[in-house]
Formats: C-alpha cells, sequence, structure tokens
C-alpha cells in the first residue's frame, strides 16, 4: 500500500510539473515578466501590488457573486478548449500568471474581463498586389501567409489588430523583394520567391514583438495582361520554330556527312557498290510493285557512244 501511494503521489507531482510547465510555454510566468517587460512597447503592472480601490471593488465583486450563487457561478466560469488560452484583465490591470488555459477558468463577475486567443495556425490571403518588376513589366502577385500565435500576452497587450498589421507586412515585403527580380525569373521560380520572402520577415523581427510568428509564405499566381501573354506566346512560338529549324539543319548536315563517307568507301570499292545495288533489288523485291526500275551503268553507255 504504501509503494502504491508513492506511486500515486509521486504520479500527481509529474502530472503538475507537465502542466507547468505547459502554461510556462503558452504564456510569461509574473517572475519573468519584469525581464520580459523591459522589451515590450506596453509595460505591463501584473507584479505591482493592487490598490486599496482595486481590492475593494474586487471584495464587492466577491460578495455580489456569493449572494447570487448559484446563479453567478455560470458567469465566472469559462471553459477553453486544448488550443485557446485565455488573457484576463482584471479592472484593467494583467492578472500575475499569465495566459489561463486550457480547461476551466474562473473569472469575476464586474471586475474581469477576458479575450480568447486561438493557438492554431491561421491562413491569411494576401490581396493581390501590382508590382512593376525589373524589366518594367507591370503584373500583379496574389500570395497566402500562414502564421500562428506564439505569445498570447503580446497578441492582446502589444498590437491592436495582429491580422492586419500581418497582412500589411506581407504586403510591403512581396512588393519589395518581387520589385527587383525579371518577369521571367519570377515565373520560373515561385518556390525560392516565397522562400526569401519568409527569410525576410523572419530577418526584420518585426512579428516577434507581436507575440506572432509566419510560418510560411507562398505566391499562388501571378496575373500578366492579355497583350503581354500573346506576346510571350507568340515570342516561345517563334524560339521554337528556330531550335526546330536549327534540329533539321544539323539532321541535313550529319545525313550529308554519312553520305560522304558512304560514297567515299564505294568508291575505294567497286564491290561495296554492287552488293549496295543487289539489296535495293532485294528491297524492291520484297514490296508489292508491279515495275521495277533498274540502273543502267553510265560507263557501259560512255563505252557504246565512242
Amino acid at each position: 500500500m504504501q509503494n502504491e501511494k508513492k506511486t500515486e503521489f509521486s504520479h500527481d507531482i509529474n502530472m503538475y510539473q507537465d502542466g507547468k510547465d505547459r502554461n510556462d510555454s503558452d504564456s510569461l510566468s509574473s517572475d519573468s515578466a519584469e525581464e520580459v517587460n523591459k522589451h515590450r512597447n506596453v509595460k505591463t503592472t501584473e507584479s505591482q501590488p493592487s490598490k486599496p480601490i482595486e481590492i475593494a471593488f474586487v471584495a464587492l465583486s466577491f460578495v455580489l457573486m456569493f449572494i447570487t450563487f448559484p446563479i453567478s457561478i455560470f458567469m465566472c466560469l469559462i471553459i477553453l478548449q486544448e488550443y485557446q488560452r485565455a488573457v484576463i484583465l482584471r479592472l484593467g490591470r494583467l492578472r500575475p500568471g499569465g495566459a489561463r488555459g486550457p480547461g476551466m477558468v474562473f473569472v469575476l463577475p464586474c471586475v474581469d474581463r477576458y479575450r480568447k486567443i486561438d493557438l492554431r495556425t491561421t491562413s491569411l490571403d494576401v490581396a493581390p498586389q501590382d508590382i512593376l518588376t525589373k524589366d518594367s513589366v507591370t503584373i500583379s502577385v496574389d500570395a497566402v501567409l500562414y502564421y500562428r500565435v506564439r505569445n498570447p500576452l503580446d497578441v492582446v497587450l502589444q498590437v491592436m489588430d495582429p491580422e492586419s498589421c500581418c497582412e500589411l507586412l506581407a504586403m510591403t515585403t512581396l512588393r519589395n523583394i518581387t520589385g527587383g527580380y525579371m518577369l521571367i525569373e519570377l515565373v520560373s521560380s515561385k518556390k525560392a520567391l516565397s522562400r526569401e520572402i519568409k527569410a525576410a520577415l523572419d530577418s526584420t523581427g518585426a512579428t516577434e514583438a507581436w507575440g506572432i510568428r509566419i510560418e510560411r509564405v507562398e505566391i499562388t499566381d501571378i496575373y500578366m495582361p492579355e497583350s503581354l501573354q500573346r506576346a510571350m506566346a507568340v515570342e516561345q512560338e517563334a524560339r521554337r520554330e528556330a531550335m526546330a529549324k536549327v534540329a533539321a539543319a544539323n539532321g541535313e548536315r550529319d545525313a550529308v556527312k554519312a553520305l560522304k563517307e558512304a560514297a567515299d568507301i564505294m568508291e575505294s570499292n567497286p564491290i561495296a557498290l554492287q552488293l549496295r545495288y543487289l539489296q535495293t533489288l532485294n528491297t524492291i523485291a520484297n514490296e508489292e510493285t508491279q515495275s521495277i526500275v533498274f540502273p543502267f551503268p553510265i560507263d557501259i553507255m560512255q563505252k557504246l557512244i565512242k
């Protein structure tokens, strides 16, 4: 029995420690709040003691909760999913302990305000951007941004509209990078361009202060004017025709070389010409033909003429 109790006690300690580590990784603890607060634009005061008037309002809220019990219990408990966190502000000040959740979270009516934050990856469709390329061609580029919340506290306290800020940052970065490429480079290297935009967003570190991490940036489409598409199609067709003519000329050159080599061999050995003559007759005889043409040697005709 003692061993079983020790095992259960150690298991409870491990579960408590795992929950504590998970909460620490999702949000900032009150012990390190002062150190992290130095790098924040909006300074938080969760580590400072409460004022007497704040304590009075909190006590009044507790009294009101006990008076209206058990109806008030439904207003004081909120349930957060595994992928959700809640940032609670009590009388406008951040509560110590960072973001709450997942599970059941207690809030005081009238004095606590909370905001739910989703930690799952979110996709953001960047509006098409009209861009002037390096070779002075106007195109429209469409992209998709994938991001997730890294720190719920910074998302609530440091930025007003994180989705709009991410969209505007992606738009400006997309215009700045794609404007330095030629049109043919943009069309042929979408993946490399997406990686470069992602690296540019990571190097600036702008989203880290907002508690957001950009995971991927994908260029979906590159739109060109119809006149430019027709011109490119005509250019590619002319290029293919030129390549076909070059290939045909190279084939004729190789055939002429082969015929010259064969003629040289037949000239040095008359038997080779006779064998070729017999092979031609054999080929004609195998086919269903009604007439057969026999070549007459020119040297015999010359002797007859003389």
